[in-house]
């Protein structure tokens, strides 16, 4: 278990980076994971467009959505969404969205 520092505040994750309380998360809460776990740089608006999709999801059916559900939510390819988040929308797009890592993600 490790923690980020997020406005002076420290905030848990586990070994893989995922946030210990989803509870916690917010869009600087966001910011520090996407920079800190994932090594991005900058979060721009088809980074948010993904985001929010899956945390209006998973807020609403308390599961990440499916990949092809963020696609066709979003308007982007799936190529896209990996040029977006390299680690992929499982792994790198649901843990800057602050959801508990999804069943199945390896």
């Amino acid at each position: 278990m490790g923690c980020i520092n997020v406005s002076g505040r420290g905030v848990q994750i586990n070994e893989e980076g995922f946030l210990q309380n989803p509870g916690e998360w917010n869009r600087e809460v966001a910011r520090e994971l996407a920079c800190t776990q994932e090594g991005l740089t900058d979060l721009t608006d088809e980074h948010w467009s993904v985001v929010n999709c899956i945390r209006e999801h998973y807020l609403e059916h308390d599961l990440a959505p499916m990949v092809r559900k963020i696609c066709v939510t979003t308007g982007l390819k799936l190529t896209r969404i990996f040029e977006l988040f390299p680690s992929g929308p499982a792994k790198g797009a649901c843990k800057v969205a602050g959801l508990p890592k999804p069943d199945g993600c390896v």
